[in-house]
């Protein structure tokens, strides 16, 4: 009889496939949907600080008063994190999977007590999406430290477990993921997927580019996955960011993953993806003889495999030389 089951960041899920923070979950009626195609938990559309401080500041701009002004910029961040705790409270009365809150941020101190209101409205968990990107002008150090800062004073205050969607350029991701274990994180994602950037060489400015992932993005994702899974064991991981079928899946799953968050897919595929990844996943386990994820977890991460040099092989001179 084949067993889906696993845990992520102490949360007991049905299967490993998570629906991940997108336009795809901000809504009851979204996420009602993924729950009855088959996904073992949801990651609410992100609250995005950002978003927050740039309606504050357009409309503080017709302020004729600085009391006017912070008026408004209460009023407008108070309105936004309100909805966002009523999609929590009516998520988690209409579904019975886990609901994982998810926060954009790149500053400590707006979210610590935010964190408390999430809590108390019954996420369970939540998930940080911290980023500052290094242009120069911060310490090789700022990034890394601000991902310890905020996970250790989180661990003061809230109880649900805490969640760590990773950036891809920290310099040492095994080292930084050890340390977050030590602070008590529940888990991380591997990894986020940021805005992609573009030049429109006709108009000469900036724009967006793909908003999608696509299945080659999958190749970081996996070696990074076995690499901390074999270098910070006993902790949990999520794969996303590139996953985009079920053999995706389950090579997560032998790098070392836990979970399986979904995003593009869904996109591109419509939910229904969901029902087809989990049976093609166990046919997959009955052919080789799995009963349960535990079976074959992690064992092709690199403390697993014979040579975990591999993992390490970033040259593509032994590829191309036989490329025809």
């Amino acid at each position: 009889m084949i067993n889906l089951e696993t845990t992520f960041a102490g949360l007991r899920l049905k299967n490993p496939l998570i629906a991940g923070s997108s336009g795809l979950t901000n809504s009851v009626h979204k996420i009602k949907e993924l729950e009855e195609a088959g996904v073992s938990a949801i990651v609410l559309k992100s609250l995005f600080e950002e978003q927050i401080e740039n309606h504050s500041e357009k409309l503080s701009q017709i302020a004729d008063y600085p009391e006017a002004a912070d008026y408004i910029n209460t009023y407008i961040e108070m309105n936004h994190m309100e909805k966002y705790l009523d999609l929590i409270r009516s998520t988690r009365q209409e579904c019975d999977i886990p609901i994982i809150a998810s926060i954009n941020c790149y500053k400590l101190s707006r979210w610590v007590d935010f964190a408390k209101s999430i809590q108390d409205a019954g996420a369970d968990a939540i998930e940080l999406n911290l980023f500052v990107l290094n242009a120069g002008e911060l310490g090789d150090a700022y990034l890394e430290e601000s991902y310890v800062n905020i996970v250790r004073e989180l661990k003061k205050i809230i109880r649900i477990p805490i969640v760590i969607k990773m950036a891809k350029n920290i310099s040492n991701l095994p080292g930084l993921v050890s340390k977050l274990k030590a602070l008590g994180a529940g888990g991380v994602v591997l990894f986020n997927r940021f805005y992609q950037l573009d030049i429109d060489i006709k108009k000469l400015e900036l724009t967006s580019g793909p908003v999608f992932s696509t299945p080659s993005d999958f190749s970081d994702t996996l070696r990074w996955t076995a690499i901390v899974s074999g270098r910070v064991p006993d902790f949990d991981i999520a794969c996303s960011y590139g996953v985009h079928s079920w053999e995706d899946a389950v090579k997560g799953i032998l790098a070392g993953a836990g979970a399986i968050q979904l995003c593009s897919v869904l996109y591109e595929q419509g939910p229904h993806v969901v029902h087809d990844m989990l049976f093609c996943m166990e046919e997959w386990m009955s052919q080789s003889n799995y009963e349960r994820i535990e079976d074959f977890k992690g064992i092709l991460n690199y403390a697993n495999i014979k040579s975990p040099v591999l993992y390490e092989r970033v040259q593509f001179m032994k590829y191309f030389s036989n490329y025809k």
